[in-house]
């Protein structure tokens, strides 16, 4: 019987940086992954290609909008070759999960490829081509999570279809309709709005993303509606039913009446559940809670000592960095060190055009809390970069103490969003004021420019160019 320092169980983000983390601290590890292919759910499925379709539709959508207003004229018709652009993701899917193959290989870490159970606390049986035993002093839980779905809808995968399937379709939908407005249903929806789709939006809280700050709800809704994607608010799915080629979506408003959306496909995307299925939890004397994630400490211990979780099968949101961070920490603590994780400054981001991008609190969350705050705001549109790219929708907005000035919350939604958001979580790891960031000199002419103007904006309403 093969014996390690670390099992790993799960390849996605969290899990092979545990991994990897692990073996760099002089761990022997062995990372066991159910499918052929590392790299989990966001490699394989979920953030490498979704963001592959968003960065191919958005350059067919720049052709056709705005080439011309640059001075690029295309002779004859642009066309989309739909298959060309599926195989562009997966061939960045590829290149990315060898990638990992080759990160296991130069850090010596043992791969299973097979489902993992544990028998007891220290052994795990995997069954792949041949069933074998292997013991671990510690694991560590990273197997993800699966899309979640209404109890009273049947997936076939081929017309009602979750995340997976939509990434993989073989055709562009004529009438996706889309069953909830949060993060995947909002850039998988603006893919295919792009490629031609007729696209709508049913979701049943009284916004979109409901759970980022509501200034980003309202401009990016109003952004994507300026795009044409159509969106139902405060709707009730009661039903998803298909014939044929066609799925009908019912639902009732909020007066109560019923409201009927017909398309060619239904993508469900009411957000992700962890995914424990048959590892054997209670064999090992693992806790899990009443919505399936597994109950760890502020270490990431489970309920039996020696074995960690991660990621989405914990609390706290399902995001890849976030998973990451956990998986250095989880290997870090085994190794005996004392790392730290602020979870109020994992950042949350919405790899639409234009990109949203939230780290710290909300508006909503400080008006609760009862913190005393103050906000300042300033509009893309006034930035000089942004016009000379033609990427004026959104805006910045910094949330301060009001008394201390220390920044509690930045909001984004606009060009590079993703990438600006960074900057805000290092102003916060190190407990910036607005008025800290406003003082740093920021490069003439950038995005990042309105970062600075908010914080100008924040302090004592000093913003330049308003």
């Amino acid at each position: 019987m093969s014996s390690f320092d670390v099992a790993v169980i799960g390849s996605g983000p969290g899990g092979y940086v545990a991994a990897i983390r692990c073996a760099q601290l002089g761990l022997s590890t062995a990372l066991i992954e159910k499918y052929d292919t590392l790299g989990g759910t966001c490699l394989n499925v979920g953030c490498i290609p979704s963001k592959s379709l968003l960065d191919s539709s958005h350059h067919y959508e720049e052709s056709i909008k705005n080439f011309a207003t640059h001075g690029i004229d295309v002779e004859g018709e642009i066309k989309i070759n739909f298959g060309q652009m599926m195989k562009r993701k997966s061939e960045v899917i590829e290149q990315t999960t060898k990638g990992i193959d080759y990160l296991m290989d130069k850090n010596k870490i043992t791969v299973f490829h097979g489902l993992g159970k544990f028998v007891d606390a220290t052994h795990i049986e995997i069954a792949g081509e041949k069933k074998q035993t292997i013991e671990a002093k510690h694991s560590i839980i990273a197997t993800g999570s699966k899309p979640a779905v209404l109890p009273f809808v049947t997936l076939d995968k081929e017309r009602i279809i979750t995340s997976t399937e939509a990434l993989s379709l073989t055709e562009i939908p004529k009438h996706l309709v889309v069953i909830g407005g949060g993060v995947i249903g909002l850039e998988l929806g603006q893919v295919y709005r792009r490629l031609g789709a007729e696209v709508s939006v049913v979701e049943y809280a009284d916004r979109i993303t409901p759970i980022m700050d509501s200034s980003l709800s309202k401009e990016l809704m109003k952004v994507m509606k300026k795009q044409g994607v159509k969106f139902y608010l405060s709707h009730q799915v009661s039903g998803v039913e298909r014939k044929g080629h066609e799925v009908t979506v019912t639902a009732k408003d909020k007066k109560g009446q019923d409201v009927t959306f017909t398309g060619d496909y239904c993508l469900m995307s009411v957000g992700r559940k962890p995914f424990t299925k048959g590892l054997g939890l209670k064999d090992a004397g693992v806790v899990v809670n009443e919505r399936g994630q597994v109950e760890v400490n502020k270490k990431l211990q489970t309920s039996i000592s020696n074995i960690y979780a991660i990621g989405d099968v914990v609390r706290g949101a399902m995001l890849a960095h976030k998973a990451e961070e956990e998986g250095v920490m989880a290997a870090e603590i085994i190794a005996g060190q004392q790392p730290h994780i602020d979870h109020n400054l994992i950042p949350n981001v919405i790899y639409t055009w234009p990109e949203v991008a939230a780290v710290g609190k909300t508006e909503e969350e400080l008006k609760a809390a009862g913190v005393g705050y103050k906000a300042g705001q300033f509009s893309m549109r006034a930035l000089g970069r942004a016009r000379a790219s033609m990427d004026t929708d959104g805006f910045v907005k910094i949330l301060a103490d009001a008394k201390t000035d220390e920044v509690l919350g930045i909001h984004i939604i606009g060009a590079r969003a993703a990438d600006l958001i960074a900057q805000a979580v290092t102003a916060m790891e190190f407990r910036a004021s607005a008025e800290d960031i406003a003082r740093m000199s920021h490069a003439h002419p950038t995005y990042a420019e309105a970062m600075k103007e908010a914080a100008l904006a924040a302090t004592e309403d000093r913003a330049l160019h308003v």
